[in-house]
């Protein structure tokens, strides 16, 4: 089993593939600076095989990657949204401590680094089923800046640092740090707490879509996997099945929740539309995920109904917890250790 470093450890994404880490008989270093509460993290701090740090991507000291043989890197603010509150310091982080990151990783011999990225490189596709091979149109910092880091570990492969580059299409399901901004998860809580749905723009906008847990089994893929199946790669993340337009996601809210009313609003200036081929990950590494979008819209529903989640943690909608962090710099969710 190896030493494997998490960047951006506390998150959405973060929390499950730590646990996941350390149920496959990994050694961990779980790093974040835990903006949203470090106390989601504390099972995980209580392997002897884990080590929990709050330091930064741009400024944490080198010598944690001593011994570390695998990075995955989640690190960065999250969404298209929170991307815009403060380009420069977007750039600082996504970009900035990205490429840091990644470049100390391969100076201090680490053998893989595994980079989370997400399908909104494509921006504006020019067609469907567009592979790892077509041109990306980002059309949101965000999305650039996930392409420039993507660019400089091309850059960095080879010489004994395996890259794994996985692009994520638009995550839903239920996770520790649980997120209402993404768009299955948002329309699902407000069709059961306020019996209405928002479709931004038109609805005939392209995404691809996977739950948590199946991004969660491709990044264990990245770490696990012997080199020549992943080793320079960059591998879409979802299935051919699960490309819809957004006015679908509508749809099959309400087969869940019935009885609710549906409002369009029509000017939506987000230009992203894309669907993408998930060939290559399935014929290289035989992922399938496991999860469809109506069992994501079942389990958040149920777990609204038992009371497990309301939707009321101010956490769990990443840009305006982002801004109250600028508005309230010293303030954290409970108690940061």
């Amino acid at each position: 089993m190896a030493k494997v470093l998490v960047a951006g450890a506390g998150g959405y994404i973060g929390v499950p593939l730590c646990k996941k880490l350390l149920e496959r008989g990994h050694s961990l270093i779980a790093l974040d600076r835990f903006f949203f509460g470090k106390d989601r993290v504390d099972g995980i701090a209580l392997s002897d095989r884990a080590t929990v740090i709050a330091e930064d991507i741009r400024d944490f000291d080198p010598e944690i990657l001593s011994g570390v043989e695998i990075v995955v890197d989640l690190a960065g603010l999250s969404n298209d949204a929170s991307a815009e509150i403060d380009p420069e310091l977007t750039r600082s982080i996504n970009c900035g401590g990205g490429m840091r990151l990644a470049r100390l990783a391969k100076e201090a011999g680490v053998r893989r680094y595994v980079y989370s990225s997400s399908a909104s490189v494509y921006g504006h596709g020019l067609r469907e089923r567009l592979t790892e091979n077509d041109e990306c149109r980002p059309q949101s910092l965000y999305a650039e800046s996930k392409l420039r880091v993507e660019e400089e570990l091309g850059n960095l492969a080879g010489s004994g640092f395996e890259t794994v580059i996985f692009r994520n299409s638009t995550v839903f399901g239920l996770a520790p740090r649980m997120r209402f901004d993404l768009a299955v998860n948002i329309m699902t809580l407000r069709a059961w707490k306020e019996r209405v749905i928002y479709i931004m723009g038109s609805g005939e906008q392209w995404r691809p879509f996977v739950h948590i847990n199946d991004v969660v089994q491709a990044l264990l893929l990245g770490v696990d996997e012997e080199a020549e199946r992943v080793a320079g790669e960059i591998f879409n993340v979802g299935s051919d099945e699960m490309n819809y337009q957004i006015r679908h996601l509508a749809q099959f809210v309400l087969d869940v929740i019935p009885h609710v009313t549906v409002h369009r609003i029509p000017d939506d200036p987000d230009k992203r539309t894309y669907n993408l081929s998930f060939a290559k990950i399935k014929q290289r590494l035989g992922f399938e995920p496991s999860i469809r979008v109506h069992e994501g819209i079942v389990e958040i529903k149920q777990a609204l109904e038992r009371g497990d989640i309301a939707g009321e943690d101010p956490t769990c909608y990443t840009l305006q917890w982002y801004r109250s962090l600028q508005l309230h710099p010293g303030r954290r969710r409970r108690d940061p250790r």
